[in-house]
């Protein structure tokens, strides 16, 4: 019986927290949600900040960019057989 009690206020505090974001999102201007992504502020782009996906993905380019499969050769790595 406690059990339900406490699922029962867990569940009705959830609902209560979503009602709140619903209630916000009607009345806030545009009815969106503020943009919280670093990468679209515009004080951390101008300090050079990006997120992590970001700066990953500009990474992983650059690395890309650096590769050159074309000297890649198996028979230059092999020196003394088997």
């Amino acid at each position: 019986m406690e059990f339900l009690i406490v699922f029962g206020l867990a569940v009705a505090l959830v609902a209560i927290a979503f009602l709140g974001l619903a209630v916000r999102m009607l009345i806030q201007k545009k009815g969106k949600f503020p943009n919280l992504h670093i990468g679209s502020n515009k004080h951390m782009k101008a300090r050079g900040i990006t997120c992590a996906q970001t700066f990953d993905k500009m990474e992983q380019a650059k690395a890309k960019r650096q590769l050159s499969f074309k000297k890649l050769s198996i028979l230059n790595d092999v020196k003394g057989g088997c």
